[in-house]
């Protein structure tokens, strides 16, 4: 019954820790690609083949429902996997959709035409290959009328958070909000859209002002996919171990995951 969490690398663990603490009893194989991160500088061509890859890996661990923990991804790979790509009884699901559902106020299965919402103004946080997806506007548009969307690629956070400088991540966050702002002096909600940025909601809060509502990914994805097994339980695979894999070095991985979450984690290769 596992479910996949797939990641660039470690962001998504923000996601797989959202997931065990709604439903622990719910075993999670999570794999990160960490020796192609990051994700947000390739072309949509190499993350797609790099992001069906990973799939397949897990896949092969018993996962029939994979959740793509990544915004770049999710962005730039999915509608064409899920097009032409993924099997009937299979599922690989992106982060974008909770996020969409949250700030529309609508579920996804509503297909009633684009209406009006509160939220006028809207400022979008994310890697510079997601922004130029526009994979959020897009989506957005099929719900929503009259919503103004500004991206600020955020070039350099993920590399910092990867690394572990927290100092270089928060000033990165507060200069690239400064940037966005000038564009869009007050908007009335902000996007984190990168599973990375939760690690950093606190500086990005801080940057935008207490008036802005900040919109973050784990908690929302975790309750989705609660949802969705519930509706769909034939997806949940024949896996029952959870485990972390990594492309990359498992034991720099592990130590760097350590750090990220504050408690022991341990990678095995993949």
């Amino acid at each position: 019954m596992a479910v996949g969490v797939f990641d660039s690398g470690l962001g998504g663990l923000t996601v797989q820790q959202a997931i065990a603490a709604r439903m622990p009893d719910l075993p999670l194989v999570y794999l990160g690609d960490n020796a192609h991160a990051p994700y947000g500088v390739r072309t949509a061509d190499d993350i797609f083949g790099l992001t069906c890859r990973a799939v397949e890996r897990l896949w092969d661990e018993g996962c029939d429902l994979v959740i793509l923990a990544c915004n770049t991804a999710s962005a730039a790979a999915l509608r064409r996997m899920q097009e032409s790509w993924i099997p009937a009884d299979k599922r690989v699901l992106g982060v974008f959709v909770p996020l969409i559902e949250a700030l529309t106020e609508r579920h996804w299965g509503d297909n009633s035409p684009p209406r009006e919402v509160e939220v006028k103004h809207v400022a979008l946080f994310a890697t510079p290959a997601t922004v130029a997806s526009r994979a959020f506007q897009r989506e957005l548009a099929f719900r929503a009328i009259g919503v103004d969307v500004e991206a600020q690629p955020c070039g350099g956070v993920v590399d910092a958070i990867e690394d572990g400088d927290e100092m270089l991540a928060e000033a990165l966050v507060k200069s690239h909000v400064e940037a966005l702002l000038r564009r869009m002096p007050h908007p009335q909600a902000a996007v984190l859209g990168c599973t990375h940025y939760p690690l950093m909601e606190r500086a990005f809060q801080t940057a935008l002002g207490s008036q802005v509502k900040v919109f973050s990914q784990a908690a929302l994805v975790a309750e989705s996919l609660e949802d969705y097994l519930n509706r769909r339980p034939q997806f949940r695979g024949a896996g029952k171990e959870s485990k972390f894999l990594t492309t990359g070095n498992p034991a720099r991985v592990s130590a760097r995951a350590t750090q990220f979450l504050r408690r022991p984690v341990t990678f095995e290769s993949a």
